[in-house]
């Protein structure tokens, strides 16, 4: 988890304004849209912050296996991965049309630019009260933020409060919250509340997020990158090419 920031350094990120493997020990909680889990929050720091690319229905998340180096704004400034060089490759394209005068085409690119692009998310850790088993949602920066906000709100009652962690809407609407459950006794069943008890003085397993995201070498990167309909030639990468001495470009035999 070396790659990934916790815990306070997770908190920092989070509250700046700028903008795994196999056997994994935990998964991501099933979290759509019309989902509320009733919760326990063991403390304020149960996070990570990390990386995602993927394209939706096309391609699965997943993280680098060598990330980019990334400046205090979480924007790749070395070290590029390869679907940084794609996202770079159409910014570039952006900029140029733009200096051209050409709205609708940088537009387009910036379209373009914003799909390989990595995105900033976090992983937040419960304890599911209906199971008494930890579990870790996936949020944006955004949703991340305002949950967290209520977190910081009711910090020094979090051993005497359940929440509700909700999600509703959808695409850009989707809202993610969470609410304190006003009355711990009429509101959870019996079981709920002895799931509760049972985590008192607990602290939350922080070593479930090792292994929880799946990272991706070089090779499953520029694989991902065609398979997303990217011609990788156009950053320098070629996929089972005889080497032919262009300069600058890879080749990779699978």
């Amino acid at each position: 988890m070396a790659q990934f920031q916790s815990g306070a350094d997770a908190l920092n990120s989070l509250n700046a304004t700028n903008e795994g493997g196999n056997g994994n020990k935990a998964e991501f909680a099933s979290f759509k849209s019309g989902t509320t889990y009733k919760v326990r929050v063991l403390g304020t720091a149960d996070l990570i912050r990390f990386y995602s690319y993927g394209i939706f229905k096309k391609v699965n998340s997943f993280v680098a296996q060598n990330p980019s180096v990334r400046n205090a704004r979480g924007f790749a400034e070395s070290n590029f991965t390869p679907w940084d060089l794609a996202s770079n490759y159409y910014a570039d394209l952006k900029k140029k049309a733009e200096e051209a005068g050409q709205a609708a085409k940088a537009e387009e690119f910036k379209t373009e630019a914003a799909k390989y692009r990595a995105k900033e998310r976090y992983a937040l850790g419960f304890i599911d009260l209906a199971t008494g088993e930890p579990i870790i949602v996936d949020l944006s920066k955004k949703q991340a933020q305002g949950v967290h906000a209520v977190i910081k709100k009711y910090e020094a009652k979090l051993g005497k409060l359940a929440f509700e962690l909700t999600k509703a809407g959808s695409s850009t609407a989707t809202v993610v919250s969470l609410s304190p459950v006003i009355d711990m006794d009429e509101d959870l069943t019996d079981a709920e509340r002895a799931n509760f008890a049972k985590q008192e003085g607990k602290a939350f397993d922080m070593t479930l997020f090792d292994g929880l995201l799946y990272e991706a070498d070089e090779k499953t990167q520029i694989e991902n990158l065609v398979a997303a309909g990217f011609d990788i030639t156009l950053i320098g990468l070629s996929i089972g090419a005889s080497n032919d001495g262009q300069q600058g470009e890879k080749e990779f035999n699978f």
